[in-house]
């Protein structure tokens, strides 16, 4: 895809993996918008990155989606990418009793907002040029990591939905929205805490090898250890996906 002459949605764009492409897309020369739940990240992002247009919103919340939508459409009516980025990740037991509110933030956040943004933004796309809906899994959708038991379920829920919205897009081919995946690694970012994951990739490695295999037109982009995964996963699965669906997934 161009990286440049877009207009970008990026949700969770404040910090971590998603402020690092929504950088990139913005020094490539296109207007992008982040939103998120902390004002004071949004404004520490803007004021680093001069042009960055953000919104304040609560992604677990449904009427917080459909607010977002509706100002997008409004204030960047170009729109034509989608970065569904936001993600928490919890470490939990799931044998010790917890708040139902805390694990379904989780799950609204990782797979709600995505699915629901996607759904509520797809007329739009499909009548803008150059479209593309932009899911951020993880190298966890293939093997969970147990003591996050909640964020790999979401993650490999996300990454079966980028599968089956590819290949029922794949009709409108070459007019209707590129589908994309970006399946990272471990990164070295804060999600999940500070300090959790100084051992992943660095950030902005993965962030410029990211951004370079999108240039390239590449439609699943996965990186380092997901690389491995991601390759022994369709190996395991194409056929049976080509069997149900009439063609392999990609």
């Amino acid at each position: 895809m161009e990286l440049s002459g877009n207009t970008v949605l990026v949700t969770g764009g404040a910090s971590g993996i998603g402020l690092a492409v929504a950088r990139r897309f913005l020094e490539a020369g296109s207007r992008v918008a982040i939103c998120g739940r902390r004002e004071a990240a949004l404004r520490e992002a803007a004021a680093a990155h001069p042009g960055l247009v953000t919104r304040a919103c609560d992604l677990a919340r449904e009427e917080d989606r459909v607010g977002l939508v509706e100002w997008a459409l409004d204030a960047l009516p170009g729109l034509n990418v989608l970065v569904n980025n936001a993600g928490i990740q919890r470490r939990f037991r799931l044998a010790e009793p917890e708040a139902w509110a805390e694990t379904r933030q989780e799950l609204a956040i990782n797979l709600d907002a995505p699915v629901h943004l996607t759904l509520l933004l797809l007329a739009h796309l499909k009548a803008q040029p150059r479209a593309a809906i932009v899911n951020v899994t993880s190298g966890l959708s293939f093997v969970p990591m147990a003591s996050a038991p909640v964020y790999g379920a979401t993650k490999a829920a996300l990454h079966s939905f980028t599968l089956a919205l590819r290949h029922q897009l794949a009709d409108d081919a070459p007019h209707g929205p590129q589908v994309i995946e970006i399946i990272p690694p471990a990164v070295n970012t804060d999600l999940g805490g500070a300090g959790l994951h100084t051992f992943g990739a660095p950030l902005d490695a993965f962030a410029d090898a990211v951004m370079a295999r999108l240039a390239a037109g590449e439609t699943e982009i996965a990186y380092g250890t997901a690389e491995d995964r991601a390759r022994a996963a369709h190996a395991a699965f194409d056929e049976a996906f080509a069997r149900i669906n009439g063609r392999p997934p990609g």
